[in-house]
């Protein structure tokens, strides 16, 4: 058996990704989803996948396509490829499933797994998550996880650029 076999498993396609969450919800598990670049995986990023996975059973990231990335952040922009930002997040104990959306935010994904737990960052509101009226909609639940200050990927890059 491949050695990698147990992180390649966890990246799914959207078709598949379907498929995989409603065997869950037989088997009755809580669905969290949360989504970003992840960029540069760092410290706030950990925190926040960790405490979403502690509000469900099973974690869900939509990460953002190299494309998506490059038109929300700027033509520097990612850093990390995609193929190597999914290799990292499924790498992590506490993700169950990594996906790629190309759109600009991932409501098309949100409309399709229909997670029990919507999480997002401390820089939003409720009013400003994409997907938490529909989250709602049906009896979910929408979560903001605060910031672990001094972590952003933008801080990152400029302490790096002078290096």
């Amino acid at each position: 058996m491949d050695k990698l076999q147990w992180i390649k498993h966890k990246v799914y396609d959207r078709e598949a990704l379907i498929k995989e969450c409603n065997g869950w919800r037989v088997r009755n598990e809580k669905i969290v989803f949360t989504n970003g670049c992840f960029d540069i995986l760092h410290h706030g990023h950990l925190d926040l996948l960790a405490k979403a996975a502690s509000l469900g059973t099973k974690l869900i990231v939509g990460i953002n396509t190299d494309s998506s990335v490059k038109r929300l952040k700027g033509d520097a922009r990612p850093v990390t490829h995609e193929q190597d930002r999914l290799f990292q997040m499924a790498s992590l104990l506490c993700t169950s499933a990594i996906c790629l959306f190309d759109e600009d935010t991932p409501e098309a994904l949100i409309n399709l797994i229909k997670p029990d737990v919507l999480v997002k960052g401390g820089d939003y509101t409720i009013d400003t998550i994409v997907g938490a009226d529909f989250v709602q909609s049906y009896g979910g639940e929408v979560s903001i996880i605060p910031f672990v200050e001094g972590y952003s990927t933008t801080s990152l890059i400029s302490r790096i650029q002078k290096l």
